[in-house]
């Protein structure tokens, strides 16, 4: 019998979200349940899970999906190589790791009343991850660090985005790849 190709662990997380993003559509409920709240409030109500599942959940206030597209359009473009080079398992660690590092910087800063939604602190995880990876294999990446810096401009520039997180990511992501690296020596 022939093997079954396994599916990647970038479309699996892709299938997730988007599954999420249609629940979200017909009860926008989810969001109060899986936002990410200040770390204040964390605390009090003891939802740690709220640093996971702040991924799931994306802005569905205009009738296009935006927020989603760019998210898991960036998810598909870094995670694929990443997980390509560095395998399955060591791909979903800098995910999660980055999205924790992530959502713990953005918890950080958000006031009494804020939340934060989206994937792109794990998706700024991967842009780190890219960048030490590039360096090791002679790739070229100061492409790279033009997307990131144009994405720090653009949040700057249109608001509502959690640059803290991006930023958390983005170190967090580098971090653990370095580590990671460090280790299959």
């Amino acid at each position: 019998m022939p093997s079954m190709k396994q599916r990647s662990a970038v479309l699996s997380l892709i299938t997730v979200i988007c599954a999420f993003y249609l629940w979200e559509l017909i009860d926008s409920g989810i969001i109060g349940t899986f936002a990410l709240y200040g770390i204040d409030l964390l605390k009090v109500t003891n939802e740690w899970y709220r640093l996971v599942t702040v991924a799931l959940i994306h802005d569905n206030s205009s009738a296009l999906p935006i927020h989603l597209a760019f998210n898991m359009i960036a998810l598909h473009s870094l995670g694929t190589p990443v997980e390509a080079l560095l395998g399955k398992a060591k791909f979903l660690t800098i995910f999660f790791v980055s999205l924790i590092g992530a959502s713990i910087s953005s918890a950080m800063f958000l006031g009494h009343n804020g939340y934060s939604i989206g994937a792109y602190g794990a998706v700024f995880g991967l842009f780190g991850a890219w960048i030490i990876i590039g360096r090791k294999i002679g790739a070229e990446v100061k492409s790279t660090y033009v997307i990131i810096g144009l994405n720090f401009v653009l949040g700057f520039t249109i608001g509502g985005v959690d640059w803290h997180a991006h930023l958390g990511g983005l170190i967090t992501g580098g971090l653990i790849t370095k580590l990671l690296l460090i280790q299959k020596k």
